[in-house]
């Protein structure tokens, strides 16, 4: 049979032409609606569930048996797609761009989150996002696209046992694991043909098996008969795509690239919004490179929803890319807009503006530029354009023009947000007003009601930038007393300015004071040790680098150990910097080149050499942590040879005990980490990833094989009260009544494993089973025991957050309050 993959890409909204008759609407990767064709109806109700995603032609003869073996004919056809509005019921919620900006300092924040007006929803949401891009995803051309590849009826191959056998593969495959998958196929080396196995790739594809469809299709490419199939590849690329799997997307779109070949334009649209679609830091980069890629490479011109869409999310996002390059890519994609005739929506220039007037160096000409091609359009300047223009102009200082702009701002009568005042203050602190900027802090005040956090942290940073020791002071009590937070970034200007003045007993009480107000702080910290160390207070200030060091959620960096280092070669304490010194050794940290020079005269005399580098080893204590976070649900991604692996560090934004774990994690194995993930103190992000690296590869292999999450045979002997500890912290938590859950992922045989492991250190628990999570419960007496097993290796910060009651408890449906809702029966008693 000819297998077709046959895409409409005209631009109709209607659900199907005139001209076909018996055809079906596909939403972005669900069935819509189906014709009423007789021929449809008679037909196996089963067959056509697995099917439902394609339109198939039968012949007007077959008999049950013959579509038992998937002997019949099919040509399988992708019709047009419904463009579907923000306000349709069928529009699923975006979780991407959308939410993303309303909880980052993005340009969607700046546009209406600084004004908390009804605008929010109207303003920002006025051009493509990803869904338009989803429901545009087969309407990417003007003219009908064939990808055709051909693939033989059962009944026309002369052998009948290879018409049995691979009729009995089509039914085996889909039901078998990666693994089993494998061996199933090599068992069948002997016989199957590169028909053969096309044949199974695209049975998988039509009942929907698109994973089991890619291992089938990356087990053909690794056998000497194989010869590319373009035709395939692109099916397959675009249903693994469609389902948002873009890493084995990807895959086979680098295949299609390798051979030399050009993938299709739906190939390209399908992958940009796969990646998109997702919130794995590197994607959105990815996603630039394949668009990228599809204008350069291939010559298409991608649809406006697509251009929309990826816009989008460059203003949306926040970290893991210069801004620089954010807006080298913005103006890549404006221009492409521009000369393919399609429209520039208002938001494309007022995304553009505030792009630009993010930069360390505004362009004042670009921005002049997009404001006239913005007349010209005929649209107005909005708010958000004109605060970005605040924002450009403060930058540099320019008062006048900045009076100006807030004239305009002003004439446009539609409310004044917080940032503008802002970006008013920061115009004056550059030109060394300090004044007028506390009068235009004032003025924030009268006009809102009150003063907003952020213009709490301007003016009392513009205020410590001049030394105004009591203004800064008053304003820091104002602003405490007003009950907002954060107090920190305050606290550190504060900080800042009485150690340049030298008022080290001010400094020592906003020390004291910031600790009592706010989350334990590196910054601070290392700040007050600086202090202790520049006045030769060196016994106080080994007390706190002790205290520093034992505190699992503030710990010591670089920084404070060679602060720390100084202090003790500077006054002769030879014996202490040797300590501090085989601590840096550890951790391997740099030590600075002058004190480098001091410690090589040091240990000269006790015949010792400084040593500069270590191997890159993980310590036993970083192979405990390991284990407890990978059995937390802690992920690795592997190339495609599994030679190198990285681990993903991610944390939850809502949860306490991850908002303390991160900042250990991350110094725990800051040698470890990815360049990338060398963030300041005090805004390490809640995901982050390590270097790729070979030594991981034991990790990936018993926790993450066939990049799936897996339970080791072995567990049992890693499953140390260290590894128990972090997997408490990191997926677990206390009931209401003081039991303790446990999450974990993977086979039953595995969590047996686990149980069994628990029950051998005198502790019984129970299992439930939610979807394919397990929820290991310790109750009562249980819960104290393993309380007592892990505690020392709990961080103190969340000793009273996680430790359980003492006495006795009821059972573990209680987790069913704490937004579990586990409603499975007892696996394991």
């Amino acid at each position: 049979m000819i297998v077709t993959g046959a895409c409409d890409f005209s631009s109709s909204l209607s659900i199907a032409s005139s001209s076909s008759s018996s055809a079906i609407a596909v939403s972005p990767f669900n069935v819509s609606s189906l014709s009423s064709n007789p021929k449809f109806i008679n037909s196996s109700s089963t067959l056509f569930r697995s099917l439902s995603f394609s339109l198939i032609h039968h012949r007007s003869s077959y008999s049950r048996r013959s579509l038992r073996r998937l002997s019949s004919s099919h040509t399988i056809h992708r019709d047009k797609t419904h463009f579907f509005s923000k306000s349709s019921p069928r529009t699923p919620p975006l979780s991407t761009a959308n939410s993303t900006a309303q909880r980052t300092g993005t340009f969607v924040e700046h546009l209406t989150g600084i004004t908390e007006s009804e605008e929010r929803s109207n303003e920002a949401n006025d051009f493509g996002d990803v869904e338009s891009a989803r429901n545009d995803i087969r309407n990417v051309a003007t003219r009908r696209v064939e990808t055709e590849f051909e693939v033989r009826e059962l009944e026309e191959l002369p052998e009948e046992w290879r018409r049995s056998k691979l009729a009995w593969l089509c039914k085996e495959v889909p039901s078998h694991k990666a693994v089993t998958l494998v061996r199933l196929l090599n068992a069948q080396k002997k016989w199957v043909r590169q028909e053969d196995a096309t044949y199974i790739a695209v049975h998988c594809m039509r009942i929907r098996e698109n994973e089991t469809g890619f291992r089938v299709y990356r087990w053909m490419t690794q056998q000497n008969w194989y010869r590319f199939d373009f035709g395939l590849a692109t099916k397959l690329a675009d249903f693994l795509g469609k389902e948002r799997k873009f890493t084995k997307c990807r895959e086979v779109f680098d295949d299609i690239l390798n051979q030399g070949r050009v993938p299709r334009e739906s190939t390209f649209h399908i992958l940009v919004v796969a990646y998109l679609s997702s919130s794995v830091e590197g994607c959105l980069e990815e996603a630039c490179s394949v668009y990228n890629r599809m204008i350069q490479l291939g010559g298409y011109q991608p649809r406006l929803s697509l251009h929309n869409s990826l816009f989008r999310a460059l203003l949306s996002k926040q970290g893991g890319g210069s801004l620089n390059d954010h807006l080298k890519q913005a103006e890549f994609i404006f221009h492409n807009v521009v000369t393919t005739g399609l429209e520039v929506q208002k938001d494309i220039y007022s995304g553009l503006i505030w792009l630009h007037s993010c930069q360390d160096k505004v362009d004042k000409d670009r921005i002049n530029s997009l404001r006239e091609e913005m007349k010209k359009a005929g649209f107005q300047e909005s708010k958000e354009v004109v605060v970005s223009l605040l924002r450009a102009y403060a930058k540099e200082g320019g008062v006048e023009e900045v009076e100006r702009t807030w004239l305009e701002l002003l004439n446009l009568d539609c409310g004044i947000p917080s940032q503008a005042f802002v970006y008013k203050m920061e115009a004056y602190a550059k030109v060394g007003d300090f004044a007028k900027a506390v009068e235009i802090f004032r003025e924030m005040e009268k006009h809102l009601g009150g003063a907003t956090v952020t213009g709490y942290h301007k003016i009392i940073e513009v205020l410590c930038k001049f030394q105004q020791v009591e203004y800064a002071e008053s304003l820091l009590k104002e602003f405490v007393e007003s009950g907002k937070k954060p107090l920190l970034p305050s606290y550190i200007e504060i900080a800042l300015m009485y150690f340049d003045l030298g008022l080290n007993e001010k400094l020592e009480m906003a020390f004291a004071e910031c600790l009592g107000k706010c989350q334990p702080s590196q910054t601070v910290y290392n700040l007050y040790l600086d202090s202790l160390v520049k006045i030769g207070n060196l016994e106080k200030a080994g007390d706190v680098f002790d205290e520093m060091k034992n505190n699992g959620t503030i710990n010591v960096n670089a920084r404070s150990c060679n602060t720390l280092l100084k202090g003790y070669l500077d006054s002769g304490k030879q014996v202490r910097a040797e300590r501090v010194y085989d601590l840096m050794r550890l951790k391997k940290y740099e030590i600075k080149p002058p004190l480098m020079e001091k410690l090589d005269y040091i240990l000269s005399l006790k015949k010792k050499e400084v040593k500069r580098r270590l191997s890159m080893k993980l310590s036993k204590e970083q192979r405990e942590v390991l284990v407890g976070l990978l059995l937390g649900g802690l992920q690795i991604e592997s190339d495609k040879e599994k030679k190198s692996h990285m681990i993903k560090f991610e944390f939850r934004e809502n949860s306490q005990a991850h908002l303390v774990l991160k900042q250990h994690i991350h110094d725990q194995f800051r040698e470890w980490l990815h360049p990338l993930s060398d963030f300041q103190e005090d805004i390490i992000p809640f995901e982050f990833y390590s270097i790729s690296h070979s030594f991981f590869g034991f990790y990936a292999d018993h926790f993450w094989p066939k990049g799936q999450p897996e339970i080791p045979k072995l567990i049992h002997r890693w499953l140390s009260p260290h590894s128990l500890a972090y997997w408490y912290m990191y997926s677990g938590f206390r009931t209401s009544q003081g039991d303790i859950i446990l999450r974990l992922k993977g086979s039953l045989e595995g969590v047996e494993k686990v149980v069994k492991a628990l029950r051998g250190k005198s502790m019984e628990c129970r299992v439930k089973k939610k979807g394919k999570v397990f929820w290991i419960g310790l109750q009562g007496t249980n819960s104290a025991l393993f309380w007592k097993l892990i505690e020392p290796h709990i961080l103190e910060d969340l000793k009273d957050h996680l430790k359980p009651a003492s006495e006795s408890m009821g059972n573990v449906g209680e987790a069913e309050e704490q937004s579990i809702n586990i409603e499975s029966s007892s696996l394991s008693e």
